[in-house]
């Protein structure tokens, strides 16, 4: 038999990761424009590339969805487990690699910054606000989204524990997200480095 303990930390984090794995931002382009978001811009299913290549409206929306399903994925482990920080610190990873790797798109899919925002803004609201700060000052500065995300994340675990102290699991999973945001942005990287990286407009395509 499978022990209840194992069942009790596998089901929700494999709910995470399902939950995570919901592409919303080729659902939406696809049901409004009959478009593959895969084949526009940069090919990222997220909410700034949907932004950049369908509109204002269009990348809100999807950065909403990414970020109630970030929400809901931790939220339902810790309500199932009640408060088991193991569970909650395995489905914040889970849920990212969710959307990093979708297995509705055949294991293709974002960035993941949303979903770290969805996930955290449930687990430490105080330090998400903190890092939102210095992210929007970021991209005020340099016009870049993926510098903001980037030194975001490098940011979060250390803010995270100076604001809360958490117990290990929890600091763990912000560890893991943020190495994995940088990691999925490493041809972000390389276009900073090379001066090429795509500029933010606030109305993206179109008003």
């Amino acid at each position: 038999m499978v022990a209840p303990q194992f069942l009790s930390l596998a089901v929700p984090t494999l709910l995470a990761f399902l939950i995570g794995g919901l592409p919303f931002g080729y659902w939406c382009v696809r049901m409004t424009s009959g478009k593959d978001i895969r084949e526009m811009g940069s090919g990222n299913i997220g909410a700034t590339n949907v932004h950049r290549t369908m509109g204002r409206k269009a990348g809100l929306v999807v950065l909403l969805l990414d970020i109630c399903k970030g929400f809901l994925a931790v939220w339902l482990a810790a309500a199932a487990t009640h408060w088991n920080v193991i569970a909650v610190a395995l489905s914040i990873a889970a849920v990212m690699l969710g959307h990093c790797y979708p297995v509705f798109l055949r294991f293709k899919g974002g960035k993941a910054v949303a979903c770290f925002i969805g996930a955290f803004l449930f687990v430490a609201p105080l330090a998400l606000l903190a890092v939102a700060a210095l992210f929007a000052l970021i991209v005020f500065l340099s016009k870049y989204i993926s510098l903001g995300s980037i030194l975001g994340a490098l940011m979060f675990p250390f803010v995270y524990w100076l604001v809360y102290h958490p117990p290990s699991p929890l600091l763990g999973a912000a560890v893991f997200a943020a190495l994995l945001i940088i990691y999925r942005h490493r041809a972000n990287i390389a276009r900073l480095r090379a001066g090429n990286e795509h500029i933010f407009s606030v109305k993206g395509k179109a008003a």
